[in-house]
């Protein structure tokens, strides 16, 4: 076993995983406390004269919450108007997309606008493309139109601890991009080929969300990313502008003439153990996208992935 040929460092990852642990549950249980405190339901809000704005912060793992926020503001009458306050550097590509038409949808109905934060590359810019009006800061780092698929490889690693892995498969490419053996080169031209078509979706949805030329987001489209003054000048930016300047102007095209009232989607009240599980599914699934076998293709900026 493991343990047993390597004591030492054996010891050191486990002293290590618990004190993460500890660490990661003290945290939550603080976030927790202080959303319990001041979290609110925008539903508590009185008036007609709201804007609504839904936060996409960090690695965008999942849609659910999103989605379900969005289908709220846009179903309640006395929200106006949406601002999605975007600060993520992406991530899985379903639940961009799936948020993404989410956005389309409710252009439909009321006006939404996106306001960029520190960050909203890649996966981040993807769901802000869906909005007619995007408000980024003039160092708001965004663009990074690209796909990234990457796996690891342990191949090594488990020739040194003595493991032998049996693959028995019905297909050629059923465990393409094993992380127990080399990858050939007719799987590296198949892998190519899927990132490229999942590349030319990004395209054509930006061009969509944007009024832009297809060949025009292609010529932006090779992972690049831009400052929001560089983007405004590519036309991949509407305006620069704070959070505030976002919701002054989505309430405006709305027709709200008086004093914007602003709420924010709160998720309903969770019990400690419940917010606890949910949370560490969170960074479980975020942990799984580096060290899980197998391949995952992501909207994200990630300068440091394999």
């Amino acid at each position: 076993m493991f343990s047993r040929r390597h004591p030492y460092l054996f010891f050191l990852l486990f002293f290590a995983a618990i004190t993460a642990t500890s660490a990661t549950v003290i945290t939550l249980a603080v976030v927790w406390t202080v959303r319990s405190v001041v979290g609110e339901d925008f539903a508590d809000t009185e008036g007609d004269n709201k804007v609504g704005v839904i936060e996409i912060t960090g690695p965008i793992l999942e849609s659910r919450s999103v989605l379900e926020d969005l289908k709220r503001f846009r179903e309640d009458e006395s929200i106006q108007a949406i601002v999605m306050r975007i600060d993520s550097p992406g991530g899985s590509v379903g639940p961009s997309q799936e948020i993404y038409r989410e956005v389309r949808k409710t252009v439909q109905t009321k006006p939404v606008a996106a306001s960029m934060g520190t960050v909203a590359a890649s996966g981040g810019y993807y769901v802000a493309a869906g909005a007619p009006l995007i408000v980024a800061n003039p160092g708001t780092i965004t663009g990074s139109i690209g796909v990234i698929m990457g796996f690891a490889n342990y191949q090594q690693l488990m020739e040194k601890i003595g493991l032998v892995p049996i693959v028995v498969k019905s297909g050629e490419y059923k465990d393409v991009g094993s992380p127990v053996r080399p990858m050939k080169e007719d799987e590296r031209a198949f892998l190519e080929e899927l990132v490229g078509k999942i590349h030319r979706q990004f395209i054509r949805d930006v061009a969509e969300g944007r009024n832009m030329e297809i060949a025009a987001v292609e010529e932006l489209a090779d992972g690049r990313i831009f400052t929001g003054e560089e983007s405004k000048e590519l036309g991949l930016v509407d305006r620069l502008g704070n959070l505030d300047d976002a919701v002054e102007w989505a309430g405006r095209l709305a027709g709200i003439t008086g004093e914007i009232t602003t709420v924010y989607a709160r998720e309903n009240r969770l019990s400690l153990l419940q917010f606890l599980r949910s949370e560490t599914a969170l960074l479980l699934r975020s942990l799984n996208g580096w060290f899980e076998p197998g391949l995952r293709s992501e909207f994200r900026y990630r300068p440091a992935a394999p």
